[in-house]
């Protein structure tokens, strides 16, 4: 399943540049139907894409911009808005244009459809990915899994402590690692928490005693649940004047691994304007049947089973009342 990757991901290795050098290295290129990268720098009035090939350019057609495009299934916007970015292709012929100067003509569409039959219809539940950021929505991010076929991770599955928005983790472009969620009629949704590590490795880095900093995400009448990492939170006693979004000072009062419990003290809070980071992975691995959340010694059993059903089993903490509950 080697040599299918998101977009842009190509595009500077040494092989591709070296099939950009001259004529004769993109003849080559296309005789052994590799996959190739380049940067589409025009989409003309007849959605064509112009890309640059560097020893020439090369032009894909507007039907071959994508799969669906020529069935009416995907709109002209998939191909319009490449312009200025990396695009995966196929060369699949030679032809001279009205100045008489050679232009290669490319496919994206093979390029994507060779990437969803050999590759992307092999993975399965629990499969580990890479993937790349393309659009952020209120209810998802969209990421490029291969040659420009995007699957959604939804917000719910980005990490376990709560977001308002996915810009809050991800940013468009952003590279990332994905777990295959489910698998339905041939879409694909992904998953991202379960990388991002069990509420132990998170809590591991915290000691009773310390200041740390954290990000109000919610208040309650109870108190304030504070992030102290992406997959970790702790309740802390009411302050007035706090509200979500707000960065935070936090004095850790307690820390109970039998029921998954950081109590907190707010010390300070201020108002700040968040940026997305790169993620933190704990688990490195490509598959992962099952992830545990929660300890061994907790009464509380929260954790994702990844079967070969084409379905995802979530457990307690995908409800926001009951993760509430359970930090």
């Amino acid at each position: 399943m080697a040599g299918f990757f998101p977009e842009g991901k190509l595009i500077s290795t040494a092989e591709n540049l070296s099939a950009m050098q001259s004529l004769s290295a993109l003849t080559d290129a296309y005789h052994e139907g590799r996959i190739l990268e380049a940067r589409a720098v025009v989409c003309d009035a007849g959605h064509n894409l112009i890309v640059d090939l560097g020893a020439m350019k090369g032009i894909i057609p507007r039907d071959e911009g994508a799969i669906g495009i020529r069935e009416g299934t995907v709109r002209d916007i998939a191909v319009i808005s490449r312009v200025n970015r990396p695009v995966c292709f196929v060369i699949t012929d030679f032809r001279k244009n009205e100045a008489g100067r050679t232009v290669a003509v490319l496919s994206r569409r093979i390029a994507q459809e060779r990437c969803r039959n050999e590759y992307i219809s092999r993975l399965v539940p629990g499969d580990i990915i890479d993937a790349r950021i393309t659009h952020l929505d209120s209810f998802g991010a969209f990421a490029d899994i291969g040659c420009g076929i995007v699957a959604l991770l939804p917000i719910d599955a980005i990490s376990v402590s709560r977001i308002d928005h996915p810009r809050e983790r991800f940013s468009v472009g952003m590279e990332i690692r994905a777990v295959v969620r489910s698998i339905d009629d041939g879409r694909i949704s992904l998953s991202h928490k379960e990388l991002l590590g069990t509420w132990e490795e998170n809590v591991s880095h915290f000691e009773i005693g310390e200041t740390v900093a954290g990000i109000i995400r919610s208040v309650e009448d109870y108190g304030a649940f504070v992030e102290l990492s992406p997959n970790l939170a702790g309740l802390a006693e009411m302050k007035d004047d706090v509200i979500p979004g707000q960065q935070a000072s936090v004095y850790i009062k307690n820390i109970i691994p039998s029921r998954m419990k950081i109590k907190l003290i707010i010390i300070d809070t201020f108002d700040y304007e968040y940026h997305s980071s790169l993620p933190e992975y704990y688990y490195t691995g490509d598959h992962m049947d099952y992830f545990r959340y929660s300890p061994p010694s907790s009464d509380k059993i929260i954790e994702t089973v990844f079967t070969p059903a084409e379905s995802v089993t979530f457990h307690p903490f995908f409800s926001r009342e009951t993760a509430l509950k359970n930090v």
